[in-house]
């Protein structure tokens, strides 16, 4: 095709076809954020132009996508050596081809939540007043487990946006397990279901300092408008309101309004309504009125399985890499705090295995990772083991050590060793002396016997979890 030309019938089907090729390569989700908003408008000197919606989207499908459109494009014998995508407002891009298909209209596609625009539609979307979505954080992407069930299962009815089940819902627990996520996939998803709905989403600092705006310019009237006129409101962070008497009052009367106009809300918070200090008893009461949700602490299964859903992606994104699976059990065991620290482990090894070449092992980690892994090393000591494991079945601390082997001491020791191993640095020998003398393939024998158990005894694992977690706390 010559320079500056726009597309025509037979580059259409082209696109058309690569399109059908990519829908079987990625999932129904990933093809429909991603692939379907995508037009083909040029192709000159070898490039493929595309035009996305947002240049949240332009930028995401550049980063992730590029090469596989490329791919696909070369198979539908398009003869092109690159493609490049841009926002349509980006870019003085042509207007959609007579012979494109319908669904790839500009208009077919409401404004994407996470756009850095963050702009919406006349007839609903995101408001204009929320913060940008971050397009990583959809359902899609959130890996459920037996922590965060009820809080991943409140947000999906709130995100299906039909009758209004629980208002408000409040979601609560630590830094980095999944608050901010579960809003974000809300957002996603009810632009995506009702987009005539008004999505708000803003932290309660944000709501504070627009507060204070409309004070200063004497526009109250108006920042009460731009809120009571949403048909969803989240507010993440809610502590920070605590103590902030005059953000608190109009807190309390922009909740009162929605509430009574049957419009949902969803707040977050580090810890649950009553443990937040300083925050006025009505708006304590008001935020239990509804659906409290606790997101606990990861297990380590969860954490694997967070780890294992980033690995597939990061080698979907990057064809070649491999991460072996002992990396993967490795950084479960070892970062147990925080889940936005464990991605960013792996990120940085994958950053680490693409830019210098060198396929991530458990060398790799530890030598990458040193840093990272040494302010998360274990300060649990096998004695605390042995004292919790102890005190929890209702044993003398003695028995820990002693040679009994009756099965009321042999299992909780066999327990405390496993935990030692996995909450410990110390070698299987160190383990065994410690336990009495034992050997180091007893400590094995132990180790394997309670792996086992837990996938088949729901108490032993339960007990498990819940030691593991008094130990960590």
């Amino acid at each position: 095709m010559l320079k500056g030309a726009h597309v025509g019938d037979e580059p259409g089907v082209a696109w058309r076809t690569a399109c059908d090729s990519l829908r079987a390569k990625l999932s129904p989700a990933a093809h429909a954020r991603w692939v379907t908003p995508l037009r083909l408008v040029a192709v000159e000197d070898g490039v493929a132009r595309i035009s996305a919606p947002t240049r949240f989207i332009a930028d995401y499908v550049t980063r992730t996508y590029a090469d596989h459109i490329a791919v696909a494009l070369r198979a539908a014998r398009m003869p092109i050596e690159r493609v490049a995508v841009a926002a349509a407002r980006d870019a003085d891009l042509a207007p959609a081809p007579a012979g494109a298909s319908p669904d790839a209209a500009p208009d077919a596609f409401p404004e994407a939540p996470g756009s850095a625009q963050g702009g919406r539609r006349e007839t609903g979307g995101q408001d204009p007043a929320s913060a940008p979505l971050d397009g990583r954080f959809t359902f899609d992407s959130f890996v459920v487990g037996k922590p965060n069930e009820l809080a991943h299962a409140a947000a999906r009815r709130v995100a299906e946006g039909d009758a209004v089940a629980y208002n408000p819902v409040f979601l609560h627990g630590g830094v980095g397990l999944g608050k901010t996520h579960l809003m974000h996939a809300i957002g996603w998803r009810l632009c995506e279901l009702h987009p005539r709905k008004k999505v708000l989403y803003l932290s309660a600092e944000q709501f504070m300092y627009r507060f204070i705006q409309a004070l200063r310019s004497k526009d109250t009237i108006g920042f009460k408008q731009a809120f009571r006129s949403v048909d969803v409101l989240m507010v993440d962070d809610v502590q920070f309101i605590a103590g902030k008497d005059g953000t608190q009052e109009e807190f309390f009367h922009t909740f009162n309004a929605l509430i009574d106009a049957g419009k949902q809300i969803v707040i977050s918070a580090d810890r649950a309504p009553g443990e937040i200090d300083g925050l006025e008893e009505r708006i304590r009461s008001r935020l239990q009125w509804g659906l409290v949700a606790d997101i606990h602490p990861t297990t380590y299964e969860l954490r694997l399985g967070i780890l294992q859903s980033k690995a597939e992606a990061a080698c979907a994104a990057h064809p070649g890499l491999t991460v072996d699976h002992k990396v993967l059990t490795f950084l479960a065991h070892r970062i147990a705090s925080n889940v936005r620290v464990l991605e960013g482990a792996l990120t940085r090894l994958v950053a680490f295995s693409t830019l210098v070449g060198r396929p991530i092992t458990l060398d790799v980690a530890n030598e990458c990772l040193a840093d990272l892994l040494k302010q998360h090393d274990r300060k649990i000591t096998i004695e605390e083991i042995m004292r919790k494991v102890a005190d929890h079945y209702c044993l003398r601390l003695s028995d820990m050590t002693s040679a009994r082997r009756a099965r009321a001491v042999a299992r909780p020791r066999q327990v405390a060793m496993y935990l030692s191993k996995t909450l410990t640095s110390k070698s299987l020998p160190e383990i065994g002396r410690r336990f009495g003398g034992r050997d180091h393939t007893t400590v094995m024998h132990a180790v394997r016997k309670v792996e086992q158990l837990a996938e088949s005894d729901a108490q032993i694992a339960e007990d498990v979890e819940l030691l593991r977690r008094m130990l960590e706390a």
